[in-house]
């Protein structure tokens, strides 16, 4: 495993983010808006995806967080943000421009309709993986992700 870092400030980079993180587990306790610092950052267990293109047949998870800053609001719809023990897939990222650049919208698409709506004044997004999830099993069923997967 090789400690992943990647930054995102246009699209094209969001895209290679989202698929790192593609089918990672969020729980909603590790989502946190500082609306003071214009920052979100969520902890996930993302699937080590070079895991299985080198052929492991059970590819492991690993503890990554993933940071938007320059957020100027943060809007969820079809998320409970009080259950904080509540564990949603996340789907993928994209960003939509405005229509003065560089500002836009991120959507976070996460299973079951869920979804986070980051307005910001420009892109500017990292993931950087923090180690091996002890527990985390790519293999677990779906029922793992609180009934949400």
């Amino acid at each position: 495993m090789g400690d992943l870092k990647l930054l995102a400030f246009d699209p094209d980079d969001l895209a290679v983010i989202s698929a790192h993180v593609q089918d990672a587990r969020v729980e909603i306790g590790d989502i946190v808006w500082r609306q003071a610092d214009k920052r979100l950052v969520i902890g996930l267990h993302r699937l080590d995806w070079e895991q299985t293109l080198s052929g492991e047949p059970v590819p492991g998870r690993l503890i990554a967080a993933l940071r938007f800053d320059r957020v100027l609001a943060c809007k969820s719809r079809a998320i409970d943000i009080t259950a904080k023990d509540e564990a949603l897939e996340l789907i993928g990222l994209e960003f939509y421009a405005a229509p003065e650049p560089p500002g836009g919208s991120v959507v976070l698409m996460f299973s079951r309709g869920g979804m986070l709506r980051l307005d910001v004044e420009c892109l500017e997004c990292a993931l950087t993986d923090l180690g091996p999830d002890p527990i985390g099993d790519a293999g677990a069923p779906p029922d793992d992700l609180g009934g949400l997967g």
